[in-house]
């Protein structure tokens, strides 16, 4: 359902922070950077770590991110929630985002495939040498489990990307994708059982709500 939009304004740096998301998302869409900026604080680390899942890249990540809220911003006039929380509509705009970087997306998959059997000492400094490790491994990681989740019909895809992977309930996935709760349901089951043969002899982070090694925090 469609929450009913309270006109009050908010007042104060105090009831601004403690505002829930839809709150946010109304003073947004009367031209708030302020409001709309809390909500990037709030979610961009999650868009962030859902962006590196779809594409197995961090920096590809990031400009996702960034594309990701600008369309929000856009758009911030003309979508009402339908959630109490934005992050579920955000991961789908996300998800989108992905999407129409799809060539590019795949050319970085190879590089990054590539990448992942090189020794990461060639590509670390000595101040950033554990960093720079534990990225490579991280998209080594995905990049080995992401031609599975690929190869899974889109409605999976997205599925196992917002509630497996992001940790969004069904009925807010249902919500987002325009269907319902019990379809969200059928397509994660269908998932699971696709990707359970196809990567049984590896351990993998296709089914876990963590990232690959570890939250990346954005900014």
């Amino acid at each position: 359902m469609q929450h009913d939009r309270d006109e009050r304004p908010l007042t104060g740096v105090t009831t601004f922070e403690n505002a829930d998301d839809q709150r946010l998302w109304d003073e947004a869409s009367h031209g708030s950077a302020a409001a709309f900026g809390l909500l990037f604080d709030r979610h961009s680390r999650a868009v962030y770590n859902h962006c590196f899942r779809l594409t197995g890249s961090w920096s590809s990540a990031e400009d996702h991110v960034q594309a990701t809220f600008l369309q929000a911003w856009r758009k911030r006039d003309s979508v009402q929630l339908r959630n109490a929380s934005a992050l579920p509509w955000l991961l789908a705009v996300a998800t989108n985002v992905v999407r129409s970087e799809g060539r590019s997306i795949r050319r970085r998959l190879r590089l990054v495939t590539r990448v992942g059997h090189a020794e990461s000492a060639t590509h670390a400094v000595a101040d950033h040498a554990d960093a720079v490790a534990d990225r490579l491994d991280d998209e080594r990681r995905m990049a080995e489990v992401l031609p599975a989740i690929r190869s899974l019909p889109r409605a999976e895809q997205e599925a196992v990307a917002l509630c497996l992977w992001s940790g969004v309930s069904y009925a807010d996935a249902a919500a987002v994708l325009g269907i319902a709760e019990s379809s969200v349901r059928a397509r994660v089951s269908r998932a699971r059982s696709r990707l359970a043969g196809r990567l049984a002899e590896r351990p993998s982070p296709a089914l876990s709500v963590a990232p690959a090694s570890r939250v990346e925090e954005y900014r």
